[in-house]
This record gives structure tokens, sequence and C-alpha cells, in this order.
């Protein structure tokens, strides 16, 4: 399955990493990330990966293992997210000017990774905090945005995130929509406020 997914510009000045949930692929995001670039494509370079362990139901990828949960497993997929983002580093667009978003499970590796990277900002949708997770006041800023109407993961994950996040002094905020575990058009719209208010201006 393919490891990543990558729309290149030619005159990019900024990178859009997508960290998809559990039980998809790299293809999940990519129209998202199209639509919070729309108009500015030429301005970004749209990276989507693919988690590397296989999904238990046999479609789809896994971050580490969830139902039951496997956390032991985190730091070492943190690890190997953190070589890959940085091999992209390579290329002519620096991590600082990197916007990483993930939705649910990616959510969660995004606020993990965010510890030790400092990208342009963090975009957790639908996540939830690790049990073990660290943050402190040097992170990039982070926005953490939930559906009121969840089943999958409960508002509070996030609501936990933001408390921990301001606890220690991080730049953060969260934003609440009308619906449940989705990206819906009022989300991207907002999303895409965020970014051409704090990082395109």
């Amino acid at each position: 399955m393919t490891e990543l997914i990558s729309l290149n510009s030619e005159s990019a000045t900024n990178r859009l990493v997508l960290l998809h949930g559990w039980g998809a692929d790299a293809h999940d995001l990519l129209t998202v990330g199209k639509l919070l670039t729309e108009g500015l494509k030429d301005r970004f370079e749209i990276v989507s990966l693919s988690a590397p362990q296989p999904h238990p139901s046999g479609l789809g990828k896994q971050w580490y293992p969830l139902y039951p949960h496997e956390w032991e497993q985190v730091p070492n997929a943190v690890l190997d997210l953190e070589r890959r983002l940085r091999n992209l580093c390579f290329k002519h667009i620096p991590l600082n000017k990197t916007l990483l978003l993930g939705f649910s499970q990616g959510g969660a590796m995004a606020l993990e990774v965010a510890t030790r990277i400092k990208f342009e900002g963090v975009f957790a949708l639908s996540s939830y905090p690790h049990p073990d997770w660290k943050p402190h006041k040097d992170m990039p800023p982070i926005f953490l945005c939930h559906g009121n109407m969840d089943q999958i993961v409960p508002l509070g994950a996030s609501q936990k995130s933001i408390d921990i996040l301001l606890e220690n002094g991080a730049k953060s905020e969260l934003y609440l929509f009308d619906g449940g575990h989705e990206i819906s058009n009022d989300l991207i719209n907002h999303c895409r406020g965020k970014i051409e208010e704090q990082f395109l201006s």
C-alpha cells in the first residue's frame, strides 16, 4: 500500500502534511487537504502519509493497535513518524513552514510528534491525548477541533487535551462544531480561515 501521496507545486513555499485516522490510509484526507488549500495550491505542497501497520480488519492502516489499546507501542510509533517527517525536510520546504493536520488517531499522533518537532502549526481534529503525553510551552500553535456530537472519540478527549496544553503554557485553542466524528464543511472553513489568518498573512 502507498506509504505517502505527494501533491507538489513548483512554487510551493509551505507544506501541509496529513495524518489519517484508524483504519484509513493516505488517500483518506487528500480531498480535505485540497479544500484547505484551494486557491492557495501554488503556495502549498500536500503530503498525505499512510500509517505503517495493517488494520486488523484487513483494510486500511493503523498507527498502533486500538481496541484493545496497546499504548506501549506509541513511543516507537512516534519515533517512526518523526523520522519520516524529518526526511521530508530534504526538500526545499523546511518543517517550520509545514502545517501538520491529523484526524482521530492521526490527531493523537500529531499532538505527540508536535512535542518533538517545531512545525509552523498543528491541527488535531476529533483527537485524544495519549496517556503519557507531555506537552510543553515551546510547541508549535495547536488548533484542536471536535464535533459536539462525536460518538467515536468523545468531546471530553479534546477538552482534556486543551486543559493539559494550557496548563503547560502551550499556545492552543479548541473549536467546537455541530457534528459527529467527521470533517464537516464548517470545520474545513474554520481551519482554512486559521491557515489564512495565522500563516499566510
